[in-house]
């Protein structure tokens, strides 16, 4: 029996079949050689493993929804670059699980946001964003100041990123709680802050 076009438009099944393999097929072209690029698969120079403290924050950080409305990935046009800095390269990311991408910029992108204001500002920003930014429509967030770090599953945490790759040693994982001590989510959210995009400013350019 010979397949013809018609066919194919008046057989839904056919249909979809032929959707999901054409498809897949396609995804497997395009996602399983970037499996083997060195560029995507090694970290940047001077990249490291999250603290315990900053793995928190990051986990505090997809809590509240912020990479709803910030980027954290510059494209490789003129403007994000004049504006973020150097645009982003997939070895800044290779610790990230999940990846927080993604090009929603309700807010500014945060990808270069490491270092460029102090912890003081990030804190007043934090508790009501308006108060450094006028015109701002950010939520604030003042329950992170009064809510412990918690410590009880960070330990497991850095044990299931080892499993995937990260380069957390056994020393790491035991000073995990210790780090968490006395520190509040917002604390941790503000390392996690001061860490984006530190090790791919000075990294090299493909």
């Amino acid at each position: 029996m010979k397949l013809t076009h018609d066919m194919i438009e008046r057989n839904n099944a056919l249909l979809i079949i032929l959707i999901i393999l054409v498809v897949s097929v396609g995804g497997l072209v395009e996602i399983v050689p970037l499996s083997f690029q060195k560029s995507v698969i090694e970290p940047v120079a001077g990249l490291k493993p999250y603290s315990a403290l900053e793995l928190t924050g990051r986990d505090i950080y997809i809590r509240e929804g912020c990479n709803n409305c910030h980027s954290q990935m510059i494209r490789p046009f003129r403007a994000e670059v004049e504006r973020y800095g150097p645009y982003s390269v997939a070895g800044e990311f290779v610790y990230d699980h999940p990846f927080l991408w993604g090009s929603k910029r309700t807010g500014p992108d945060l990808e270069r946001v490491g270092g460029r204001y102090s912890d003081d500002w990030h804190r007043i920003h934090l508790n009501n964003p308006r108060d450094v930014v006028p015109e701002s429509n950010m939520p604030a967030y003042p329950w992170l100041a009064r809510n412990p770090a918690d410590a009880a599953d960070i330990q497991a945490k850095m044990r299931a990123l080892r499993i995937v790759g990260v380069p957390y040693t056994d020393a790491d994982i035991a000073k995990a709680p210790a780090e968490l001590k006395d520190k509040t989510e917002l604390d941790a959210l503000i390392a996690y802050l001061q860490n984006l995009g530190v090790a791919g400013r000075g990294a090299a350019r493909p």
